[in-house]
């Protein structure tokens, strides 16, 4: 228990330390593109790929459940469109973010921390929990809306094109679905909530990697226990934000 507060503790005093005014603005903006390169932009690809996978398994399951003939055509597309929108979009992306963004960011200031990078720039007197993570979080957050809505689209996409290819609906029915009675506050729900999954991922990893003692088997293992505690952390927050936001 004692452990878990001093994590804990840990957690918030080098977010109060991060999440302050840059000193450097040129350096910051010019890290800030960097880091929606490595982390949004090459994050897209396997975004879609998987959105696009689970929107196809998705529509398998609705479309074997809501088979029976007094359900009304649409139901199968109405309900993916849902489904995807509310949860499978920003969850399911979340997780799998938490994997290959998570680890990233904590072997990259992990191997910084041991190779005593860190303590240069401290020494120089830098703030270097806000030069190195604030751009970090920042450009992660940024991209949160485009990851999302390229997801919601791909997995949308995907269900479709699978949908009329294994014969379990026609197009019409499905897009008709996807169109009846469209809520942008479904929209405004999964971009929200991929927002906070962002920044649990980001700084949680960030916290990990700063904080690693060590040599090369203590940056595995910070890399590993970022990826469970933010998956655990997205979880957590996924109930409680939808309690609050439903």
């Amino acid at each position: 228990m004692k452990k878990f507060i001093n994590t804990v503790g840990g957690y918030f005093m080098l977010l109060g330390k991060v999440l302050r005014r840059p000193d450097n603005g040129r350096a910051f903006r010019r890290q800030l593109v960097y880091e929606m390169k490595v982390l949004g932009i090459e994050s897209l690809p396997i975004a879609c790929i998987i959105s696009a996978f689970v929107g196809a398994a998705v529509v398998i399951q609705f479309a074997a459940s809501l088979s029976n003939p007094i359900y009304p055509t649409w139901i199968t597309g109405y309900t993916t469109r849902k489904a995807i929108m509310l949860e499978f979009a920003p969850t399911m992306i979340g997780l799998v973010l938490a994997g290959k963004v998570g680890s990233r960011i904590a072997s990259e200031l992990g191997t910084m921390r041991i190779t005593e990078q860190i303590d240069a720039l401290n020494i120089m007197g830098v703030n270097s929990a806000n030069y190195l993570i604030l751009p970090k979080i920042t450009a992660f957050m940024l991209f949160s809306p485009v990851i999302v809505t390229l997801s919601v689209f791909s997995a949308l996409a995907g269900g479709w094109l699978f949908g009329m290819m294994s014969g379990a609906m026609s197009s019409y029915e499905f897009l008709d679905g996807v169109q009846l009675e469209f809520d942008s506050y479904d929209m405004f729900y999964g971009m929200a909530k991929g927002l906070v999954y962002n920044f649990i991922i980001a700084s949680v990893s960030s916290f990990r990697g700063y904080t690693v003692t060590g040599g090369a088997l203590e940056v595995g293992q910070a890399s590993t226990r970022a990826v469970v505690e933010s998956c655990i952390v997205l979880i957590a927050a996924n109930l409680a934000l939808t309690s609050i936001l439903i």
